[in-house]
């Protein structure tokens, strides 16, 4: 199947799906009784860029996550889930392996986060949505591919990572990453691409596998990071990490202490016009 094919289908679909359906208003003049792009684009969780970009046949590869969010948003039985996925290139999901839906309730609330940047992780830590406060921090996350987008891999062999700890808070974080890993491996035993990423990571990273080895346990707190910023300089953040029962997503949200200049700066970096650097 083509890059095309997949383009074609999503806007099929997004035509077919009426407003109100979504919780928005059919008020207005719409060209189209289906859903806008932009209207797709918030409720997936992606930029309307590349929501055209899609439509179009100009962006390739969607990952897993990009397209069970447009599944999401669409509204789509199983079986056009699994058409849609295979008109990615990809095979469906099948049971026993890790999840990557968002569910609607959790996606509103994400929602009215705004000015905060925040992101979504699977069970293996691999990135489903960021926002566009995020994106200011991290850059453009919908060009990352494959482990790209895993937060372990990023901290633990991808190089440059935009982020500074203390050292005591940079041995609780690896400690905690490695050991929600080690428990995600636990209750999705089935899941290849899970299995692939560990496999990698203890292949490409002598501080992974001795931190896997070792069998430590430890579970997340609040973290202090400091991201050096092209724009505005060094930004000291607080991360929070929420897990979502039922579901098993990882929700990181980073803050900045109120009427600090951390918090100054990063408002500075926000209203920037234009941040998708």
């Amino acid at each position: 199947m083509g890059t095309a094919e997949f383009g074609i289908a999503v806007r099929r679909w997004r035509d077919q799906t009426p407003p109100d359906t979504a919780r928005y208003s059919a008020g207005g003049v719409r060209r189209a009784p289906g859903l806008r792009r932009e209207e797709l684009a918030l409720r997936a969780g992606i930029s309307v860029d590349y929501v055209t970009r899609l439509e179009q046949g100009r962006a390739s590869n969607p990952s897993p996550p990009v397209v069970e969010s447009l599944a999401r948003a669409l509204g789509l039985s199983v079986d056009e889930r699994a058409h849609l996925y295979r008109l990615a290139g990809l095979a469906p999901p099948e049971p026993g392996t890790v999840p990557v839906d968002i569910p609607a309730a959790v996606q509103r609330m994400l929602d009215r986060l705004v000015g905060i940047p925040v992101a979504v992780f699977d069970a293996s830590w691999t990135l489903l949505q960021a926002n566009s406060a995020c994106m200011v921090l991290l850059g453009d996350t919908e060009t990352w591919r494959g482990n790209e987008r895993n937060r372990v891999w990023r901290h633990f062999v991808a190089p440059g990572s935009a982020a500074r700890y203390a050292p005591e808070d940079l041995a609780a974080l690896e400690t905690a990453l490695v050991s929600d890993l080690r428990a995600a491996q636990a209750r999705y035993p089935d899941d290849g691409r899970l299995r692939r990423l560990i496999g990698d990571l203890r292949t490409d990273s002598p501080a992974f596998d001795a931190l896997w080895e070792s069998g430590a346990i430890a579970g997340f707190d609040t973290t202090s990071k400091i991201i050096d910023h092209p724009v505005v300089g060094e930004i000291s953040l607080d991360c929070a990490v929420l897990t979502v029962a039922g579901c098993d997503l990882r929700i990181m949200i980073d803050t900045a202490e109120t009427g600090s200049p951390d918090a100054t700066r990063l408002a500075l970096l926000l209203d920037q016009p234009n941040q998708d650097r």
